[in-house]
């Protein structure tokens, strides 16, 4: 049974920076695709990035590129989320999710039902 625990998020002023954390339970964590997700309220849950297996792809919503990194430590069972520059518009639930069919970045990977296993979520709140 896969786990995932997301940690980091909170209150920040717009401009700020947060990084998220995602802790994974499982011995396969370094086999698979990570991606992370955010749903604000009253909206559908939306794509953030995606990460493959060893880190050396990744891929970006058009909203936080240039502003957000995906990264991960296979030796810690972690995946983050770096976001910087941040928007009020960036306020949302963030989730990260585990693609066990998929150890590379496709077009999919941008998909939430192309994910199984889920966590939580964190609330990120960005003030104006």
């Amino acid at each position: 049974q896969v786990q995932l625990v997301e940690s980091g998020g909170g209150l920040v002023q717009a401009g700020g920076s947060l990084r998220l954390s995602c802790a994974a339970s499982g011995r396969t964590f370094s086999s698979y695709t990570m991606g992370w997700f955010r749903q604000a309220p009253g909206k559908e849950r939306e794509f953030v990035a995606a990460i493959n297996w060893n880190g050396d792809s990744t891929s970006y919503a058009d909203s936080v590129k240039g502003r957000f990194t995906i990264s991960r430590d296979n030796a810690k069972n972690t995946v983050y989320l770096q976001m910087n520059s941040l928007k009020p518009e960036d306020t949302a639930v963030y989730y990260c999710a585990e693609d066990q069919d998929h150890s590379g970045i496709y077009y999919d990977s941008r998909k939430s039902n192309a994910y199984d296993y889920w966590g939580q979520g964190t609330q990120v709140t960005v003030s104006s």
